[in-house]
């Protein structure tokens, strides 16, 4: 599926009504940081969470899938607005299941960030399947995009955008800004 054309990216991105976010790879860099308490410390970066607010504004929703249970991915989650957030996921594609249904999505509106060999199961089931850069090459052979921004450095700003461009959003955003 890799290396689909702009024209059908654009095509399907612009039916996105949910984007779903892995966490580890894709809104971090991937490491696991511990402080001497084992407490757990992941940075994000602060244009993929305004990415996130500008998407939420124009109406498409967003949740947050991850294997790992961490108090800071709540956080962040909260702290962006965003309601649908599912930790100690082992089945992402159930975890999505029960979120598109509860959300009225259809798989063809859906759009999922993934890195790894984990997500190729949920890549294969969402409208618009995307890898993040720096991932797992078995991975990007189910992308419909590859981002050009590694996890963590900016690669769901640059979906955001590319979702909103392709509904016809973009400028209306550009315009608040000046």
């Amino acid at each position: 599926m890799a290396g689909a054309s702009i024209e059908k990216l654009r095509a399907k991105a612009a039916k996105v009504r949910l984007l779903v976010l892995d966490v580890d790879g894709v809104l971090t860099d991937g490491r696991i940081i511990m402080d001497h308490e084992g407490r757990e410390i992941k940075a994000f970066d602060v244009r993929d969470g305004h990415g996130i607010k500008l998407l939420r504004q124009a109406g498409i929703e967003v949740a947050m899938l991850t294997g790992r249970n961490s108090p800071v991915v709540q956080k962040r989650a909260d702290d962006l607005g965003v309601l649908w957030v599912r930790q100690g996921v082992y089945d992402k594609v159930a975890a999505y299941e029960e979120i598109a249904c509860s959300a009225g999505i259809k798989d063809e509106e859906a759009c999922f960030v993934g890195d790894d060999l984990v997500d190729i199961t949920l890549l294969k089931r969402v409208g618009v399947p995307i890898v993040v850069a720096d991932g797992a090459p078995e991975a990007k052979q189910w992308a419909l995009y590859v981002t050009q921004c590694p996890g963590g450095r900016g690669a769901v700003r640059e979906v955001c955008d590319l979702l909103l461009q392709a509904q016809g959003k973009w400028d209306e955003i550009l315009r608040r800004y000046g």
